[in-house]
């Protein structure tokens, strides 16, 4: 069955928002003498927020009790702060060019919330490319289930055969192969060191191989 959409992750994917919420919090530990480290971070990459609780695991590691708000405020700030530093990931734009100009379907599923999705999507001006984005406000559920990409799916109009799904985490592919959808990993600096071999391919980087390579190759040999 041919290609005929391309499907996207957000976080971590098209914009590398998992590094930088990664980095904001181990700094919030060491400010209090603590380590956050991968192995107790890993699980909690492309769940929803507070599946993990920092702070939780900040109290457990330091033995104290911490005053929460403010410190949530301060680290949402030095999140921001850091993620609007943030580019597109390499090939993230060429892919988008290169899949509009090739007549493909461009959608994405996000857990994410759609202000936060398109409030970046926006400013990286890319939000046209995607004819359809379902973020938790359109499905109520959360990757490691498929609902967004089945979502993404009913909305394009095509079958999960028809689609080809790009994640950078261990849930996101596990939702993508869960839709029915051949996916193709992609991971960043934080999944780079996470278990992906579910994923049906692996890309290091968009950058690595152009997307009109990248789907000949897939159609001609396992699609």
């Amino acid at each position: 069955m041919p290609i005929r959409a391309v499907l996207f992750d957000f976080d971590g994917l098209v914009l590398d928002t998992e590094s930088t919420d990664f980095q904001s919090w181990q700094e919030v530990f060491a400010a209090h003498g603590c380590e956050l480290r991968m192995d107790a971070w890993a699980d909690s990459i492309g769940r929803p927020h507070g599946y993990f609780d920092p702070c939780d695991y900040l109290e457990q590691l330091s033995g104290s009790r911490i005053d929460r708000e403010p410190l949530r405020i301060r680290r949402h700030a030095r999140l921001m702060e850091l993620n609007l530093r943030q580019p597109l990931q390499p090939g993230v734009l060429a892919y988008l060019m290169d899949a509009q100009r090739a007549g493909l379907k461009i959608g994405l599923a996000s857990s994410s919330d759609r202000a936060w999705v398109h409030g970046h999507l926006e400013r990286l001006g890319v939000l046209e490319y995607f004819a359809t984005t379902k973020c938790f406000e359109d499905t109520g559920t959360h990757k490691p289930d498929p609902g967004p990409y089945l979502a993404v799916l009913e909305a394009l109009e095509i079958y999960p055969g028809e689609a080809v799904a790009f994640e950078d985490s261990p849930n996101g592919i596990t939702a993508a192969k869960a839709a029915g959808i051949f996916c193709v990993a992609v991971p960043n600096p934080i999944t780079r060191q996470l278990r992906l071999e579910h994923a049906d391919y692996r890309l290091e980087s968009f950058a690595t191989l152009p997307l009109p390579l990248l789907i000949s190759q897939l159609n001609r040999t396992v699609m």
